[in-house]
């Protein structure tokens, strides 16, 4: 499997780039993958080209390509007038609208204050949501008092695993088993975990109609 990292970060050590590896390190660890590293700092010059010629260099055909035919993408920008910056916005407006659906997308980004922590899920969350991307319950910021940080570990921990698992094989997915009761499953539940009863006396199920019957009247039975 192939896991590729795209890093927006624009300075030499990077924080950006560092936490795309330990992102990289942590996804690694449940899955056998080989990691390709896009550092598009390196790549400026040819994104510019390509917007006015409307054809790519070959570095960056090259990391296009690396894009499209990846199994699991980690994306992480520094943060920019509170959103991504803008080479990392414009190296996705170069991507095929096609090449990252339903590819598990594991987002993160770098920034100088805990203040833009929501940056993930005001821009890079959406941004993926809309080229139909897979994206991630766990996104991970690192402000710069997070480093070395216990919780930064943890959550760096928790999404490399997220990733790992929606990379893994088909055949190695959970399927339901046969002797399930579907319709028993997805019935309406109660807080307490029981199924809601349609009883109207009881104040709390009035006015339900009985799944089994919603479910009839939705096979045409």
């Amino acid at each position: 499997m192939k896991l590729v990292v795209v890093s927006a970060g624009l300075s030499a050590p990077s924080s950006t780039r560092l936490l795309a590896d330990r992102l990289a390190a942590a996804t690694v660890a449940h899955v056998d993958a080989e990691i390709e590293v896009i550092e598009l700092r390196d790549l400026a010059t040819e994104i510019a080209q390509h917007f006015v010629t409307g054809f790519p260099p070959a570095r960056l055909a090259a990391a296009l390509d690396a894009v499209a035919a990846a199994d699991g993408l980690i994306a992480v920008s520094p943060v920019f007038s509170a959103s991504y910056s803008g080479l990392f916005k414009s190296f996705f407006d170069l991507i095929d609208k096609d090449a990252l659906t339903g590819k598990p997308v594991l987002v993160g980004a770098t920034g100088g204050t805990a203040r833009h922590s929501l940056v993930t899920e005001h821009a890079l969350r959406p941004l993926f949501t809309y080229l139909r991307a897979l994206v991630l319950p766990t996104a991970v910021y690192a402000a710069s008092e997070d480093w070395g940080e216990e919780g930064l570990a943890g959550r760096i921990a928790r999404a490399g695993g997220e990733l790992a698992r929606f990379m893994a094989p088909a055949d190695a997915v959970v399927v339901a088993r046969p002797d399930v009761d579907t319709a028993a499953a997805i019935a309406p539940r109660s807080l307490h975990g029981a199924i809601t009863s349609t009883d109207g006396t009881d104040g709390f199920g009035a006015g339900l109609v009985p799944f089994e019957q919603r479910l009839a009247a939705l096979r045409g039975e």
